[in-house]
């Protein structure tokens, strides 16, 4: 009966030693916090989320997840600076690609470059040779349009080159002159020259550079003088310095005859003076 006792009593002894022995045992075994729970599966966006549990920090999260600090800062763009973690909060901890999730920044993709819409159709180009009257190269109401003189019209690189006649013709319900017209002309830089008849002289340059853009209209003007025009002018003043210099030329003439018959008096000898006035005397 005793000997029972005594295995009862050790039996139980050894029961709780080994309850003992097992409680210290689960306590090492725990980490200081439960562990975070990461998702395995990336979410439709490519993220990887950890959520913080109590005890967690930002550098026990980076080293958990192989990464540093400013790594998962960089993920995290929300977090203080003092990198503070509130229990439950999402922490992206990786991005996924094709071949599995990555930790990694974010890329950043630049913007896509800007397309540059292509220039399309064709514009009209008008061009006018007015006489330019009064020569000031400024054309006039009255100033109308020259026939016979021509004008091109040639793209800087060559692609396009056409020539026209000028015309004097005149639009009847606008009383406007009618432009020398180049249609279907490409958008582009152009060189403008104009060539005037012989009896006329150019008032303005005779060429110009011109850039046209599709859909638009360009025009123009070109002045040139009749010849006729500013040939008379020095002839009119001509004949006026003649007349003046005719005039004063006959003053002239009376005044040298009068001193040489006054002259010519006074030479004379007194016995040819008889019956004069000066005899009287």
């Amino acid at each position: 009966m005793k000997s029972k006792f005594i295995l009862f009593t050790g039996t139980i002894i050894i029961f709780f030693l080994l309850i003992g022995i097992a409680f210290p045992g689960n306590g090492a075994n725990a980490a200081p916090h439960a562990q975070g729970f990461v998702t395995s599966t990336p979410g439709p966006d490519g993220r990887i989320i950890y959520i913080v549990v109590e005890g967690d920090t930002c550098l026990s999260v980076a080293l958990q997840h192989g990464m540093g600090v400013g790594q998962l800062r960089q993920f995290n763009s929300r977090l203080d600076e003092d990198c503070t973690l509130i229990i439950g909060q999402q922490l992206v901890v990786g991005l996924a690609n094709s071949s599995g999730p990555t930790a990694g920044p974010a890329p950043t993709l630049p913007p896509p470059p800007a397309t540059a819409t292509p220039v399309s159709g064709t514009t009209e180009v008008c061009v006018l040779l007015f006489d330019d009257v009064n020569g000031d190269a400024l054309r006039q109401e009255t100033e109308f349009g020259i026939a016979g003189g021509a004008v091109s019209l040639t793209n800087l690189n060559g692609s396009y080159s056409q020539t026209l006649d000028t015309t004097s013709d005149i639009d009847p319900d606008l009383v406007e002159p009618i432009r020398s017209c180049f249609t279907d002309v490409p958008h582009g830089e152009y060189n403008v020259t104009m060539g005037i008849p012989d009896d006329y002289n150019p008032t303005m340059v005779l060429s110009s550079i011109l850039t046209v853009k599709a859909g638009d209209r360009a025009s123009i003007d070109f002045g040139a003088q009749s010849k006729t025009i500013t040939s008379s002018e020095p002839t009119g003043e001509a004949s006026g310095r003649s007349s003046a210099l005719g005039i004063f030329g006959f003053l002239l003439l009376l005044a040298s005859a009068g001193l040489g018959y006054y002259a010519y008096r006074a030479n004379l000898p007194k016995s040819k003076l008889k019956g004069s006035p000066l005899d009287k005397r």
